[in-house]
């Protein structure tokens, strides 16, 4: 992390050792770079997290700085489902210590509206919804990412237009370069700060997704790719074949 700006946590959204390997994560950042080290040091130790959206940023900050109860901020920040048992630790943590947290994800009600009508849909938007999204036109997927999320949906070369639906891709992009400019605007007057992004490991595994979308923005921005997934899921535990996920690979 020294030698990084960015971290991409992946994981298995339901796999409860990878939310404990993160917040550990998060602990050991904190204490080594942050304010916890008591070292002077120009770093901001930042959490951003893909399970909040854009569009409840406030919210979340109102919560983070006391202004509002815990059961407000649920109320208004449409938390997953899993919140309580796997990412209010994390959240808490970083209230406790008076850490950033940045809701980086792209609104799914955009998102849909890609997957339903195709990316030229949102120049429609109003200017204060399209706010809450990556800057458009926002990146597409490379030919790599392509390749991997056309296998995840089982699809052959044709890609997702086989099955009537041309926008799926774009759709995932939308999510993807979102999060990569939630990312990147914590880069702000001359700061080096050290944000560990939270997120299913297809967005980031290989470096592939938002480290690609963030690269595209701030090439500069240096990343590290951590990958966490179940040893039911995993690979044979091969140098190459592990090289592959991350720069990192945690089996649980």
């Amino acid at each position: 992390m020294a030698n990084a700006e960015v971290v991409f946590i992946g994981e298995i959204h339901n796999d409860p050792t990878a939310h404990s390997v993160e917040l550990q994560l998060l602990q050991k950042a904190h204490a080594r770079y942050g304010a916890a080290s008591g070292k002077s040091a120009d770093r901001k130790v930042t959490l951003a997290l893909e399970m909040f959206e854009r569009d409840v940023q406030l919210v979340l900050d109102e919560y983070l700085a006391g202004s509002i109860t815990e059961r407000h901020f649920l109320a208004g920040s449409r938390p997953w489902n899993n919140y309580a048992a796997d990412y209010r630790p994390l959240v808490e943590y970083a209230r406790a210590h008076a850490l950033t947290v940045v809701a980086a994800n792209a609104p799914e009600r955009y998102v849909n509206r890609v997957a339903r009508l195709g990316r030229d849909s949102l120049q429609t938007l109003l200017p204060t919804a399209r706010a809450w999204l990556a800057p458009l036109p926002y990146g597409t997927a490379s030919p790599a990412y392509a390749n991997k999320f056309r296998q995840a949906m089982g699809e052959g070369l044709q890609g997702v237009a086989a099955h009537g639906n041309p926008f799926l891709l774009d759709a995932q992009a939308l999510r993807d370069a979102t999060m990569a400019h939630s990312i990147a605007a914590q880069f702000q007057d001359g700061q080096r700060p050290l944000v560990l992004h939270v997120n299913g490991n297809f967005h980031s595994q290989g470096g592939l997704g938002t480290p690609e979308q963030l690269r595209a923005l701030r090439r500069q921005a240096r990343s590290i790719v951590v990958t966490i997934i179940p040893a039911a899921m995993a690979p044979p535990i091969e140098a190459e074949r592990l090289r592959e996920l991350g720069d990192f690979v945690i089996i649980t």
